[in-house]
């Protein structure tokens, strides 16, 4: 009589897919974009709310700055990834050249690089040796592992700065919209104050939930922050209006 034993139905052919969030300079530029525009735009509005009486007056200055801040905020974004990308560039030509005419040096840091994840010298020579037959991958290599530097994408500075400017723009119109609805100022203030907040409250828990960073604490966090920046110019502008 033979005994049957079950072993667990495995499948030794199907793909691991790992769970990781990739898109981070995305979504960094989103955080940038939409932050700033539910904050400044939302400070703006309550600051001059404590100082003129007129609804279409704020309306009029939010709608200016976020104008001006969607411009300023997307052509920071496009700078800065343009220079990441000319940072890169000017690094990937030095390695080029370094492991031709500084070859042992080159070599000495590879087995640097392999010495910090606890691989000693005879393991990693192999590696080098195949690096060595294939001088752009050795380059790779060094960008990645000694420099730190990952490769942006082409088009990186455009869309860099377009997604910061759109999410200004997203993010701005929430204070606003109850200022171009409703007529009295300290109502539309108050609404402002609910939207803006609940708004801020959700992005923070969207990032934080994307980020893995809690979404609890980031919703608190970013909530508390955007707050502070409406009361104190609020607050401002009040003192101010009331010295004149």
């Amino acid at each position: 009589m033979q005994e049957a034993t079950h072993a667990p139905h495995t499948h030794p052919h199907d793909p691991h897919i790992e769970g990781h969030f990739e898109s981070t300079e995305t979504v960094r530029d989103i955080v940038i974009g939409l932050s700033d525009g539910l904050t400044v735009p939302f400070a703006l509005a309550a600051g001059l709310s404590g100082a003129v009486a007129s609804s279409h007056i704020v309306v009029l200055a939010g709608l200016a700055e976020i104008a001006a801040g969607s411009i300023a905020m997307g052509l920071g974004g496009y700078l800065a990834a343009k220079g990441d990308a000319e940072h890169y560039a000017s690094e990937k030509i030095r390695e080029e050249h370094e492991i031709i005419e500084r070859t042992r040096d080159e070599e000495e840091e590879i087995y640097e690089i392999f010495e910090h994840y606890s691989v000693d010298r005879t393991s990693a020579a192999p590696v080098l040796h195949a690096l060595k037959q294939n001088p752009s991958a050795w380059v790779d290599f060094m960008m990645r592992f000694e420099l730190g530097l990952e490769e942006p994408a082409s088009n990186r500075a455009h869309r860099s700065a377009l997604t910061i400017a759109t999410s200004y723009i997203a993010g701005g119109f929430i204070p606003l919209l109850p200022y171009m609805l409703v007529t009295g100022n300290l109502e539309a203030l108050k609404l402002s104050v609910v939207i803006t907040l609940v708004a801020l409250a959700i992005f923070g828990a969207l990032k934080g939930k994307l980020v893995g960073t809690g979404w609890l604490r980031s919703a608190i966090q970013t909530t508390l922050i955007g707050g502070t920046a409406a009361a104190a110019a609020y607050a401002l502008a009040r003192l101010l209006n009331d010295t004149h």
